[in-house]
């Protein structure tokens, strides 16, 4: 027997739905096909040419070595400078840890508060890498499940009844991938007072906070009080406001004693952020933002024009859906399909199913709900020309049309 044993967690973890669905598009793609592409959650804009150039006077100026693992002084400086800009909150350079990406600083949050035997609290949907960073430290993911008629926001009495002597966490996504949902304020500010009531640590995703769409609100977690900002750890980074993905940019702010941890963890892990994109998030944060509103703008009218399209499937499909008040996805039920011949004579059971046979007949890539915890359910991401949004949904319509 070979000596080259995968540990048993390593054994058990799956590859990311969405990154899985994105390559069978790009196979397809490679053989000549023209894919209708609708899987990943990034923009489709450049990033914004003052932050391209930041980068390009960093590295002439030398900055191509290591820098502290938990990110640069400036960068700090302006992540707390940003969240006082924009919602009237005093952070120390103390509180924050910068680090490769929003994710890398959720399974910091996560290996550094959470240990075999522990609970956390997912409201679902879920984003795909939520439960599996919860597994791999042994912890236990403890799903709620949230409905299309509340908008797919959990309720304080839900996160309530969740609660057990073994809850370590709960993570809230806010806007939410994969839904787009959008909490109401007076009801965030409810699981706000619950997380204080029972002492529980939220880890508050806020990495689609800057999309957001006409009627929709949007409060900072660690706004509702001192007593709260001690429980929440926030999430965010620039990929999504500043089309800055690939530079992988994400921070953490918290009480100092548990960034303190995860600067830690950090330092043995990956030690420090790029150099480079952390100058370049600097320009980001400190520069104009003339660019984050003109994305969002474009978001707008693209969530619109899907919006509009889609409407009318539920009557003439069944499909129904809770319209998106952030964030770039359209997450819709397709289980009225299931079980009857759709275009090209398939007969779909799942979600799964029905994503792997629109790709197949129509070339069109959607992402399944059964990795975001909510069967029947896919996701389309409006993170594209508005183009390829109108041909894939011609295709859509005429997949569920048989």
């Amino acid at each position: 027997m070979s000596a080259l044993r995968l540990s048993p967690v390593v054994q058990s973890l799956k590859p990311s739905a969405t990154l899985a669905a994105a390559a069978k598009a790009k196979d397809l793609k490679s053989k000549g096909i023209n894919v209708y592409d609708f899987t990943l959650g990034e923009p489709d804009f450049i990033t914004p040419a003052n932050v391209r150039q930041a980068a390009v006077a960093a590295m002439e100026a030398g900055h191509t070595h290591y820098t502290p693992s938990g990110g640069i002084p400036e960068l700090k400086k302006a992540v707390c400078a940003a969240y006082k800009r924009d919602y009237g909150l005093d952070f120390t350079a103390a509180q924050v840890l910068i680090s490769n990406g929003a994710k890398h600083s959720i399974h910091n949050v996560i290996a550094s508060l959470c240990g075999p035997g522990d609970e956390v609290i997912i409201p679902a949907p879920y984003w795909v890498s939520y439960s599996a960073l919860v597994e791999l430290t042994g912890a236990l993911p403890v799903i709620v499940d949230t409905s299309e008629a509340s908008g797919f926001c959990m309720s304080a009495d839900q996160f309530r009844n969740a609660i057990t002597p073994r809850t370590r966490l709960m993570m809230l996504n806010n806007p939410s991938n994969p839904t787009g949902a959008t909490y109401p304020v007076d009801q965030l500010e409810a699981l706000a007072r619950v997380a204080v009531e029972h002492d529980i640590p939220v880890l508050s995703d806020e990495i689609y906070e800057k999309l957001l769409y006409a009627g929709a609100g949007f409060r900072c977690f660690a706004s509702f009080g001192a007593d709260v900002a001690a429980r929440t750890i926030i999430v965010s980074g620039v990929s999504k406001a500043y089309a800055m993905t690939g530079w992988r940019i994400g921070w953490t702010i918290g009480p100092v004693e548990v960034i303190k941890a995860m600067d830690n963890l950090q330092s043995q892990e990956t030690s420090n952020p790029c150099s480079i994109s952390q100058y370049a998030a600097v320009e980001a944060l400190n520069g104009p933002q003339e660019s984050v509103e003109a994305m969002r703008c474009e978001f707008e009218k693209r969530r619109d024009y899907v919006m509009g399209r889609m409407r009318p499937w539920r009557e003439k499909f069944g499909v129904t859906f809770a319209e998106p008040g952030g964030a770039f996805y359209a997450f819709f039920n397709v289980n009225s399909s299931f079980g009857k011949p759709l275009a090209g004579g398939h007969t779909v059971y799942n979600a799964t199913d029905f994503c792997t046979a629109l790709l197949e007949q129509a070339h069109v890539a959607l992402v399944t709900g059964d990795a975001f915890g909510a069967p029947g359910y896919v996701r389309l991401s409006f993170a594209t020309n508005i183009e390829t949004i109108t041909a894939g949904l011609d295709r859509i319509e005429a997949f569920l049309a048989g």
